[in-house]
């Protein structure tokens, strides 16, 4: 089975990711590595989908919650699209539209 490689959508995306608490950090590199070797989706709850090829990685430490918006492209690329830090039981609809948006322009 081939690998899955990961690129950011810009850099900074990959430095909110960077400047998670280290146990938020920890769970999303946890996430990505499993990704890596078993697949983009690997379901809840780790990973989830969220509707028209969009995921999210649910990141979880003891400071918090990260989520981290993400889509797939040909050749066994995933791109994080969007990262954020969640303060809310759901996720902020801003948040939603930026990754969305970030989407369609990769899809393109």
């Amino acid at each position: 089975m081939t690998a899955w490689r990961f690129s950011y959508y810009n850099a900074k995306v990959a430095a909110v990711v960077m400047a998670w608490p280290a146990g938020i950090r920890a769970s999303y590199l946890r996430t990505v590595e499993a990704m890596a070797a078993q697949g983009a989706d690997l379901g809840m709850p780790h990973t989830r989908a969220m509707g028209g090829g969009l995921f999210e990685i649910r990141a979880k430490g003891k400071e918090g919650i990260g989520r981290a918006f993400y889509c797939t492209v040909t050749g066994h690329r995933i791109v994080i699209l969007h990262a954020f830090t969640k303060k809310t039981e759901q996720t902020p609809q801003r948040e939603l539209e930026t990754a969305r948006a970030r989407l369609k322009e990769v899809k393109q």
